[in-house]
Formats: structure tokens, sequence, C-alpha cells
């Protein structure tokens, strides 16, 4: 048996870049950091006593007896990529709901690779998660997702990601004094909309404009730049960093008519009349969690008038994804079950 721990993450410049259809030409780059909510994945060899060989657990319940029947398409997979043997039984849990632009999916795929990997007795570094689950998301479920979030998710922390030519991926953590990182933290403000959104709608609209976006798309390049020397000039540095996060959603909302709507626009508004320097909807947009950045003498106010919606109190962590539990099960006896468990 084990279970994994993957932290969602909030994206602050440069969404839009980690599409390898532009980043394989153009580059692109993106500043993110994971956040202390996460996705946890509790897997384990199924017992032989079912007249099912699969039993998956999320929003809703799956139990099949082959791997061609999982609805659930990053299980199935996860588990195809894995070429995995034996029964399973994979339930899910998260501190946040899918469909809010935290990352989720790509979260919940490096989790179960972790957590399948390790019940195959294998250790993998954090870029072969972010790797696996890259081709996983793009390559065998075809979704319409960038390359950023298996990065965040695998490795954890506060960084700079460039996506070069060629689709080279690094990591790069970001070094800032504790003083600052403590006085953004402070300063971020997260309420959860209440809508749920099909983020792989919104992300096909981009993925099909993103060769009449390569000039937004290259000012949100060098917005990461911008924003990075930001972080290490101190408070007064911090605050230009937040209003920063403005001037990248008019930009963003450029992109799709899909990435705002009316409501999301009303609450938007009425946080910056009532202080905020900046934010943002988080993800593709549309709905899920929105970001803002507010100083100490007008956060009350702010969240005065967002009255009605849940305010999310966060930090930003550094483990990226973990093994929280690692039991050894026995699995080789009733060999003769597992036979007809495979497509």
């Amino acid at each position: 048996m084990i279970i994994t721990r993957t932290p969602y993450r909030v994206s602050f410049f440069g969404g839009g870049t980690d599409f390898p259809a532009h980043y394989s030409e153009h580059g692109g780059a993106v500043i993110s950091s994971t956040i202390n909510r996460y996705s946890y994945i509790h897997c384990r060899h199924l017992p032989p006593y079912f007249d099912h060989k699969y039993r998956i657990r999320y929003f809703q319940t799956e139990r099949v007896s082959s791997v061609a029947d999982i609805q659930h398409p990053s299980v199935r997979e996860c588990i195809r990529f894995l070429d995995y043997k034996y029964p399973l039984e994979i339930l899910h849990s998260g501190d946040i709901p899918a469909m809010s632009g935290i990352g989720s999916s790509s979260s919940f795929t490096v989790g179960l690779l972790m957590a399948l990997y390790g019940l195959q007795g294998r250790m993998v570094t954090k870029r072969e998660l972010a790797e696996h689950a890259i081709i996983v998301e793009q390559e065998r479920i075809r979704e319409n997702v960038g390359s950023q979030d298996q990065y965040a998710a695998a490795f954890g922390g506060f960084n700079r990601i460039d996506f070069g030519r060629g689709k080279q991926i690094m990591i790069n953590p970001l070094f800032i004094p504790k003083e600052n990182l403590d006085y953004l933290q402070d300063n971020l403000l997260f309420c959860f909309s209440g809508i749920a959104r099909m983020s792989s709608e919104i992300q096909a609209e981009h993925k099909k404009n993103l060769p009449l976006m390569v000039s937004q798309l290259k000012e949100m390049h060098h917005m990461v730049d911008e924003a990075q020397s930001l972080l290490g000039q101190g408070e007064k540095g911090i605050d230009a960093f937040g209003s920063l996060l403005h001037e990248a959603w008019k930009l963003k909302k450029s992109f799709s008519k899909k990435v705002s709507t009316e409501v999301l626009d009303v609450i938007y508004k009425r946080a910056m009349d009532a202080g905020a320097s900046g934010g943002k909807v988080c993800g593709a947009g549309g709905g899920g969690f929105m970001m803002f950045y507010v100083r100490p003498e007008y956060r009350e106010r702010v969240k005065n008038a967002l009255q009605g919606m849940l305010i999310v109190p966060i930090r930003l962590e550094h483990l990226g994804a973990h093994v929280v539990f690692f039991a050894h099960e026995d699995y080789t006896v009733f060999p003769e079950k597992i036979a007809d468990s495979r497509d």
C-alpha cells in the first residue's frame, strides 16, 4: 500500500507560453509556486475476493474488470503507460475541488504515477515524474494542457520554469530573501468563485489561436523576466510584482473570450476598487480560484467587497510530490487471478 501527496500550484506569470507548439519555436517561461493544498492518492493491490479487478474512487466510483473499461482517462493511461500487471484499488481525495485553476489534473497524474512506480519498487526522479506525466496527458490522453503544471507538481517550490526551443525544460528555484517571500505570501488573497469550468475547452481555443498570439505570448515571456527582477527588490519590488499581475491579466484576457466572464469581471472590479493592486483568475480562466495582491491596509476592505465568496488561506510550499506512507504487500499470491485483468 502507498499514499502519495502532491501539491497544487498557482501560476503568477507566463501562462500560455508553456504549450509545446509555442515554446518549441519561440521559447517560453513561467513563474509559479506550489501551495499547501494537496492531492492524495491511496493505492494498493486489490485483494482477489471480488468480481472486479479495478476499484477506482474519485468523485465517482468505478468497478471494472479490464483496463480498457476504466473511464478515468489519467488512471487508464497511467496503468497502460507503466504496463502495470496487477489488480488495483485507487482512491483519490483533494483539498480543493477539480476544475479550479490550480493544476489539479496534473497533480493527480504525477501523484498516481509516483504511487504506481512505488508499488513496483521503482524509484524515479522528479524530472522523470514530470516528463512521464506530460507523455500521459499530452500524448496519450491528448488533453489540451501545457507543460508547466507537471513540473510544478513534481518538483514543488517557488520556481521559474523555462521552456526552450527544441522542447528542453529547465526548472530554476527562485532564491528570494525570506522577508520578501513572507511579505508576498501575506499580501496574496485567494478566493473561490464557485464556478466550475472545463479548462480543456478554454485551452483548446487557446491552442488553436497560438499562431495568432505570438506577439502577446512574447510579451508574457518578457513579463516573467521583469517579475523575477522585482522579487529581489524588497517590499517596493514585491508591491510592483503585485501590480504587474494586473497587466498580465489584461493581456491574458485578450487570448480568448472564454478566459473571463461577466461575473468574474464584476468580482475582479470589486476587488480592485476596494484596494487590490492586481490579480488574476487562476489557471486557464473561466472560473475556479481568483488571486489578488492586496496590501495589509486594504485587506479587510477587499474581503468585505468579496463577501459571499470563500476566502481560502494558503501558503507557498516546497516539497513537491512525495510519499507519506508505504508498506509492502504480498501480491504474488493467487497468480491465476491476474491473468485476465489485462487488456
